[in-house]
C-alpha cells in the first residue's frame, strides 16, 4: 500500500518495522506474562505524546478534538490494539490514505460485523467531512483504543501554513518586532501609584501577566506578505493554544459534509449525532504529583481557589487561556464586586443609623406606649377580634431600621452609584481593549462576517428546495435540455452551494414561530399571575387561621409568620419556574431560527414582576377572602422581609448550591455510566487516560448567558428595591466573593475548555444594566413615596404638627370606625376579647370620622398626602436622573492616557510602514545602479563576442528582485 508520509503517525526510524501477525505469536505459545514484561521494558508511547496533548509522533500539537460513538464486535477490542495503524483494510476519507491512528480493524478473512444503516450513514459522513478537513490543510489522527469503549477520538492539528492563512483571513492582531515605551506617570502621581502598588502587593496574584508593564509590542493584523514585521523568533509559541483552537474551529464551521439532504457543518453534525462532541484541550492537569507547569495549573492556584478570595483576578491570564469574551465577563464581575464595597459600607451605615435612632423615633415610641390604649379594628371577619396597637411594637421598631430619613439619602446614593459603576466599567473596558489589542475590532468584525447558524442554513436550504420542487411540478413536461439544467441546479443546491445571496428567511417563514412565542408568553404571564394570586389567597386564609390562635404570642406574630411563610413559597415557585421558563425560552428561540449565534443569544436573553378598602366596606376576593392591609408601622417592613428572603434564598440555593451540586451530580452519573461500560481488562484499567479522554468526561460549556443572568438579577435586587433593603449590597458583595471563585473553579476544573471568542465589550448586557439603572430611580421613588411613611411624616411635620415635632403622628394617620356599622356577618364573634366592650375602633387610613356628615369618605388629609407623594416622585426622579446624566457626562469614556497610547500606536505603525517603503525604494535604486553598470559592461564587449553571445545578452539584465 502507499503510505502517506505527511500524515503518518510513526517516527521516521519506525516506519520500516512491520507488525507480525499476533495470532501466529499466540499459536506458538507466546506467554502473556512475558508480553507484559516486554511491554513494561519498552518505551511508553503515551509519554512521547504527553498523554494526548500531541500526536503520536510527539511533535504535532493537538489543537482540537472530535468525538464520535461507534459500534464494534466483541473481538473488536483486541483487534484494535493488534493491527498497524495504516492497514490497507481500513476505509478512510481517502481510499488510499487512511487516517493515521489506532482504529478498529479486522483481520484478513474475518467476516465484517453487522452494522445498521444508521451507523453506516454516520460513518460515511464522518469520512467525507474528515477528508474535507484534510483538503483544507488540517492534519488528523484517529484513536479508538481508549479506556472509554465505544468512543472514538479524532485529533486535529493545524500546521504553520494553515495558521498563517486563517490568521490573515480572520485579521488577528499579532505582536510585531516593534517595541515601544508605555507612557508613565511623573511627579506626585508616580509616587502615589508606587505607594498603592506596595500596599496592594500582598493581594496581587503571582502571575507574570498581571505585573505592570512598561513596554508593549506593537500589534498589527497578521499578513503572510509582511511576516518579516512580526516576531517569529519562536514559531511554536507565536500562535498560542487559544488562538490555534479558534482557527481550527473556524475551519470546522466552514467545512461541510454533503452526504445528506443538505450541507452540514460541524454544528449540524453534532446536532445529528454524527459527532458527539467537539472541543479544544486543556493545557494539562491542574493537580497531582509531577505535574508540569501550565496555565491551567497556574489559574487553579492563583484564581480558582477559595484560599485566594482576597486577591485580584489574573484577568490577562484568564483572557490568554479562555479568550476575550470570558475574560471580559470576569473583568466585569470583578469591577462590579469592587464597586459593591462602597455601596455596602454606606448601606451598613444607614442600617446602623436606624439602630442608633430607634429609641428616639417618636412614632414607634407612641405605638409601643400602652398608656395610649388605642384599640384597633379586627384584621379579618368574624374570627378576628379587636387588638391593641401596642402589640405591634416589635414590628414598628423593626420598621424604623429600614424606614428612616437615611433611606432617602441611600436611594439617591445608589442611583449615582449605578451611573458611576457603568462609567467606571466603560473606562476599564477601554483599558482592556488597549491591552488586549482589540482597538478597531468593529472594522475587523465587519470584514469577517459571523457565520450563519447551521439550523438557519438548513431552513434556508429547505426553502430553496421547496421552491425548486414547486417550479418543477409546475413545468412538469420539460424538453430534455431544460430538465437536465434543472437537475443540475438541484444538485448544486444539494451540494450546499448558495444559489443567491437574496435567499433568506422572511417574517412569513417565521410567522408560526412568532405566533407560538406570543401564545406561550401570554400563557407564562398568566401562569405567573395565577401563582401570585394563589399566594395572596394563602396569605389571607393563613392570617385568618392564625388569628384565632389561643395564645397571645401567636396572635401578635401573625403578620410576620404569614409574610415569612408566603415568601418561602414564593422563593420555591421562583426557583422552579426559573428553570422551566429557561427551557421554554430556549425552545422558543430555537423555533425562531435566528441567523447567527449572536442573534440567538440576544433573543434568548430577552425571553429569560394591591387596594384594601375600609371597615364595613373591605375589598373581597371571590366574595370570601378579605384583602390584607398594611401594618400601622407601614408596608416597608414586609417588603424588606420578602426581598431579603428571596435574594438570599435565590443566591444560596439556585446560584451556589445548584452550580456546585448539579455539575458534581452530572459528573458522578457520567463516571458511573463509563465505569459500567468498562471491561475488566487489568492492563487497560491501569493505563493512564489521555488528555482528550479526561476532558471528554467534563461538562460541556453552555455559554455565559446563565452567568450574566444571575448577576443581572442580583444587580436588580441591589438597585431596584434598595430603599426597602439597604443591606442588599452587603449580601451581594459576600455572594460575589464566593461566586468569582466558584465560577473560576467551574471553568478550570469542571468544564471542557470553551472555544475562545473575540469580543470588545459585554454586548447587550451593558444596555440591560443601563436600563435597570434608569428603572431603579423610578421604582425607588415610588417605594419611598407609597410604601414607606416618609412622605406622610413630612406632611404631618410641616402642615399639622402643633409644636414642630412628630408627637401625635400615629393618631393623625388613624381613622375611627363605629362598630355598629359592621356589615352583617363580619363583626367579631367575641367582641369582649379585650375585656371590655368596644364602640369605636381605629384603622390606618385618611377618612372622615363616623360623626361627620360624610362619614367614612376620604378626607382632605388624604389628598394632601397624595399630592406630596406624587410631587416627591417627580422631583426625585428628575433630580436623580439629572445627577446621573451629569456623572455620565463629566466622566470621559476613554481614559486620557489610553487615548494617548492608541494615538501613539497609530503613529508608530505609520512610521514602520514608511520605513519599509523607504527600504524598498533604496533597494530598487540599488538594483537600478547595478543594472546600469552591468549594461555598460555588456556594451564594452566586442561586436564579435556580442554576436556570438547574442542569445545570452538578456541574462546581463535579469536580476531576481526579492524585497
Amino acid at each position: 500500500m502507499r503510505v502517506n508520509k505527511k500524515y503518518s503517525c510513526l517516527p521516521a526510524e519506525e516506519k520500516g518495522i512491520h507488525i507480525i501477525n499476533i495470532r501466529a505469536i499466540e499459536d506458538i505459545g507466546y506467554d502473556q506474562h512475558e508480553s507484559t514484561l516486554l511491554n513494561s521494558l519498552s518505551k511508553n508511547p503515551d509519554a512521547d505524546c504527553k498523554y494526548g496533548l500531541y500526536f503520536r509522533d510527539g511533535k504535532r500539537k493537538v489543537d482540537y478534538i472530535l468525538v464520535y460513538h461507534y459500534k464494534k464486535s466483541s473481538s473488536g477490542k483486541m483487534l484494535s490494539r493488534r493491527v498497524h495503524q495504516n492497514d490497507s483494510s481500513v476505509r478512510s476519507t481517502k481510499q488510499d490514505q487512511p487516517l493515521p491512528g489506532k482504529g478498529v480493524q479486522l483481520e484478513m478473512g474475518e467476516s465484517e460485523p453487522h452494522v445498521d444503516y444508521h451507523e453506516d450513514d454516520k460513518r460515511f459522513r464522518r469520512e467525507e467531512y474528515e477528508g474535507n478537513l484534510v483538503e483544507a490543510g488540517l492534519e488528523l489522527e484517529r484513536d479508538e483504543d481508549t479506556k472509554i469503549h465505544g468512543i472514538g477520538f479524532v485529533k486535529i492539528h493545524a500546521p504553520w501554513k494553515v495558521l498563517c492563512r486563517e490568521a490573515e483571513f480572520l485579521k488577528l492582531k499579532m505582536p510585531t518586532k516593534k517595541v515601544y515605551q508605555i507612557n508613565q506617570t511623573h511627579g506626585l502621581l508616580k509616587k502615589i501609584n508606587s505607594v498603592i502598588q506596595k500596599i496592594t502587593e500582598p493581594i496581587q496574584p503571582k502571575v507574570a501577566e498581571h505585573k505592570p508593564q512598561t513596554v508593549k509590542r506593537l500589534s498589527y493584523p497578521f499578513s503572510r506578505e509582511k511576516q518579516h514585521l512580526f516576531d517569529l523568533s519562536d514559531k511554536d509559541s507565536f500562535f498560542d493554544s487559544k488562538t490555534r483552537s479558534t482557527i481550527v474551529y473556524e475551519i470546522l464551521k466552514r467545512t461541510t459534509c454533503t452526504k445528506a439532504k443538505y450541507s452540514m457543518g460541524i454544528t449540524s453534525l453534532l446536532a445529528n449525532g454524527v459527532y458527539s462532541a467537539a472541543y479544544p484541550l486543556h493545557d494539562g492537569d491542574y493537580e497531582g504529583e509531577n505535574v508540569e507547569p501550565n496555565d491551567r495549573k497556574l489559574l487553579c492556584e492563583e484564581w480558582a481557589s477559595y484560599g485566594v478570595f482576597y486577591k485580584y483576578q489574573p484577568i490577562d491570564l484568564v483572557r490568554k487561556y479562555f479568550g476575550e469574551k470570558i475574560g471580559l465577563y470576569f473583568a466585569w464581575l470583578g469591577v462590579y464586586t469592587q464597586m459593591l464595597i462602597p455601596a455596602s459600607i454606606v448601606g451598613i451605615i444607614v442600617f446602623l443609623y436606624g439602630c442608633a435612632t430607634v429609641d428616639e423615633n417618636i412614632p414607634s415610641m407612641e405605638m409601643c406606649d400602652q398608656r395610649n390604649n388605642i384599640t384597633m379594628c379586627p384584621l379579618c371577619d368574624r374570627t378576628c377580634s379587636y387588638w391593641k396597637m401596642s402589640s405591634a411594637c416589635a414590628t414598628a421598631r423593626a420598621s424604623h431600621l429600614f424606614d428612616n430619613p437615611a433611606t432617602v439619602f441611600f436611594s439617591v446614593f445608589m442611583a449615582l452609584w449605578a451611573a458611576t459603576f457603568m462609567e467606571h466599567w466603560k473606562r476599564k473596558q477601554m483599558r482592556l481593549n488597549y491591552r488586549w489589542d482589540l482597538t478597531g475590532f468593529e472594522e475587523e468584525e465587519e470584514a469577517v462576517k459571523e457565520h450563519p447558524r447551521a439550523e438557519y442554513e438548513a431552513k434556508v436550504l429547505e426553502k430553496s428546495l421547496r421552491k425548486e420542487h414547486k417550479h418543477k411540478e409546475k413545468h412538469r413536461y420539460f424538453p430534455e435540455e431544460t430538465a437536465n439544467k434543472w437537475r443540475q441546479r438541484v444538485k448544486t443546491v444539494m451540494a450546499g452551494v448558495k444559489l443567491t445571496d437574496k435567499e433568506k428567511l422572511t417574517w412569513k417563514d417565521r410567522f408560526p414561530a412568532y405566533l407560538t412565542n406570543f401564545v406561550s408568553i401570554i400563557f407564562m404571564v398568566g401562569l405567573t399571575f395565577a401563582i401570585v394570586f394563589g399566594v395572596i389567597i394563602y396569605r389571607i386564609s393563613t392570617a385568618a387561621a392564625l388569628a384565632i390562635s389561643s395564645t397571645p404570642s401567636g396572635r401578635s406574630s401573625v403578620r410576620v409568620t404569614v409574610t415569612a411563610t408566603a415568601v418561602i413559597i414564593n422563593l420555591v415557585v421562583i426557583i422552579i419556574l426559573d428553570e422551566v421558563y429557561g427551557c421554554i425560552a430556549r425552545w422558543l428561540t430555537q423555533i425562531e431560527v435566528p441567523k447567527t449565534d449572536k442573534n440567538f443569544e440576544e433573543r434568548l436573553i430577552f425571553k429569560g414582576l394591591e387596594f384594601v378598602g375600609r371597615p364595613g366596606d373591605y375589598v373581597y376576593i371571590f366574595h370570601s377572602f378579605r384583602m390584607e392591609e398594611c401594618a400601622p408601622g407601614g408596608c416597608l417592613m414586609e417588603l424588606c422581609i420578602q426581598l431579603s428572603i428571596i435574594m438570599l434564598g435565590k443566591q444560596l440555593i439556585q446560584n451556589n448550591l445548584f452550580e456546585i451540586g448539579i455539575p458534581k451530580m452530572k459528573k458522578l452519573i457520567r463516571y458511573l455510566k463509563l465505569k459500567r461500560r468498562r471491561s475488566l481488562d487489568h492492563e487497560e484499567h491501569m493505563k493512564k487516560k489521555q488528555r482528550y479522554e479526561v476532558d471528554y468526561n467534563l461538562e460541556p460549556f453552555a455559554g455565559l448567558t446563565p452567568e450574566y443572568m444571575e448577576m443581572i438579577i442580583q444587580f436588580g435586587f441591589v438597585t431596584l428595591f434598595v430603599a426597602s433593603f439597604p443591606l442588599a449590597p452587603l449580601f451581594a458583595l459576600l455572594n460575589n466573593i464566593i461566586e468569582i471563585r466558584l465560577d473560576a473553579k467551574k471553568f478550570v476544573t469542571e468544564l471542557r475548555r470553551p472555544v475562545a471568542v473575540r469580543a470588545k465589550d459585554i454586548g447587550i448586557w451593558y444596555n440591560i444594566l443601563r436600563g435597570i439603572g434608569k428603572l431603579a430611580v423610578i421604582i425607588n421613588a415610588f417605594v419611598i413615596s407609597f410604601t414607606s411613611d416618609f412622605i406622610p411624616r413630612l406632611v404631618y411635620l410641616y402642615m399639622y404638627s402643633e409644636n414642630g415635632t412628630m408627637h401625635g403622628f400615629v393618631n393623625h394617620t388613624l381613622s375611627s370606625f363605629n362598630v355598629s356599622d359592621f356589615q352583617a356577618g363580619t363583626a367579631p364573634n367575641d367582641p369582649l376579647d379585650l375585656g371590655y366592650e368596644v364602640q369605636i375602633c381605629r384603622y390606618k387610613d385618611y377618612r372622615e370620622p363616623p360623626w361627620s356628615e360624610n362619614k367614612y369618605d376620604i378626607s382632605k388629609d388624604f389628598w394632601a398626602v397624595l399630592a406630596a407623594r406624587l410631587a416627591f416622585v417627580i422631583v426625585f426622579q428628575n433630580l436623580v436622573m439629572f445627577m446621573s446624566d451629569f456623572v455620565d457626562w463629566i466622566i470621559p469614556d476613554i481614559p486620557k492616557d489610553i487615548s494617548q497610547q492608541i494615538h501613539k500606536e497609530k503613529v508608530l505603525m505609520v512610521e514602520v510602514f514608511m520605513r519599509e517603503e523607504q527600504g524598498k525604494l533604496q533597494m530598487l535604486e540599488t538594483w537600478k545602479d547595478k543594472d546600469k553598470k552591468t549594461g555598460e559592461n555588456c556594451n564594452n564587449h566586442s561586436p564579435r563576442l556580442s554576436r556570438s553571445h547574442s542569445g545570452s545578452l538578456s541574462s546581463c539584465h535579469s536580476y531576481p528582485l526579492d524585497v
